[in-house]
């Protein structure tokens, strides 16, 4: 049950106000003393009188009482209703195509259709989440990109100032293309390694995932497996699979349409945006740019990650300097 937003009083004030009547406190004299009208007072000891012995020992007098009417002397005839139910799940149509085919107003077909819970489709049963957690790092790499756009001078998302959208975003000088930002994730510590390129193209990415291992390396951790999706770039270079090859690591990939299979470097993409990319006001995308590095070794070494227990990613990489042998 529950109780009216705007009610002044709850069932505490109610049971206390109407125990205050019953010792022989006038209804007026009681409803000055809870801060409530007379009507209030009058109407909350007359409901505890009417009350049977089970809403007394229960309590259910108490509780606001439904407002909806006892009877719809107006309400449409339930084989209508059925009709119109019917219409609406053979069909699929929406409350206007089946007041067409129905006959009846659309606004008694809305109703209708709200009041036995199909005036939307159902929405699909969301899967249970899969968290998994490699032992030690290294054991599984996590690749991405991500784009953003280069800028001269911050937009209306930032200033809030609208008046110039329209006048300058077709100029030659406001389209300088984007920045992508290449990253991987080590799936055990979450320790992260970017890089902001032009482009996406194959060179590019074999180049930034050589650059990474030695960084990786250079940190104690030795790659065993990398996950990147079924980009073009990933799955059909043959620089990255010779590089691979030759450290001895395996490519897995992502199923298809499946992108929470790699969503930590996707968690981490949105981290980025939120933190790096759209958490302050940049002049330009060069001032973006020279912010990277910094924010990066704030996320690895002084940020409290959540699945971490509050810790950075930093804090949880073996062998960091060098003493296990």
């Amino acid at each position: 049950m529950k109780t009216h937003p705007r009610a002044k009083l709850g069932p505490a004030g109610r049971l206390a106000l109407t125990d205050a009547i019953a010792r022989g406190m006038s209804q007026k004299a009681a409803a000055a003393a809870f801060c409530v009208s007379p009507a209030t007072a009058h109407r909350w000891w007359h409901r505890r009188l009417g009350a049977s012995t089970q809403e007394l020992a229960s309590g259910l007098w108490l509780f606001d009482r439904s407002s909806r009417p006892r009877t719809s002397p107006r309400l449409l005839d339930p084989v209508l209703q059925e009709r119109i139910c019917e219409c609406r799940q053979r069909t699929g149509w929406g409350p206007r195509l089946v007041a067409g085919a129905t006959g009846h107003a659309h606004s008694t077909v809305w109703k209708v259709l709200r009041r036995h819970g199909i005036s939307r489709p159902p929405k699909h049963p969301r899967e249970e989440a899969n968290r998994y957690e490699w032992p030690c790092p290294g054991d599984l790499l996590h690749m991405d990109s991500a784009r953003y756009a280069r800028f001269q001078r911050p937009g209306h998302a930032v200033t809030g100032d609208r008046s110039q959208r329209h006048r300058n975003w077709m100029r030659p000088d406001t389209r300088v293309g984007y920045d992508f930002a290449h990253a991987i994730v080590d799936d055990h510590s979450r320790l992260a390694y970017v890089e902001l390129h032009p482009d996406q193209k194959a060179a590019t990415v074999t180049a930034f995932v050589a650059r990474a291992l030695a960084w990786f390396g250079r940190q104690g951790i030795q790659a065993k497996r990398l996950m990147t999706d079924n980009g073009w770039s990933y799955t059909h270079n043959r620089s990255l699979k010779e590089l691979l090859a030759a450290r001895e690591i395996k490519h897995q990939r992502t199923k298809a349409y499946r992108p929470r299979t790699n969503g930590k470097v996707e968690r981490f993409h949105q981290t980025m945006a939120r933190e790096w990319a759209y958490g302050l006001t940049y002049r330009s995308h060069l001032h973006r740019r020279q912010a990277l590095p910094h924010w990066l070794k704030h996320y690895n070494h002084h940020r409290p990650h959540s699945s971490l227990q509050a810790r950075p990613p930093i804090t949880r990489v073996h062998n960091l300097h060098g003493q296990d042998s």
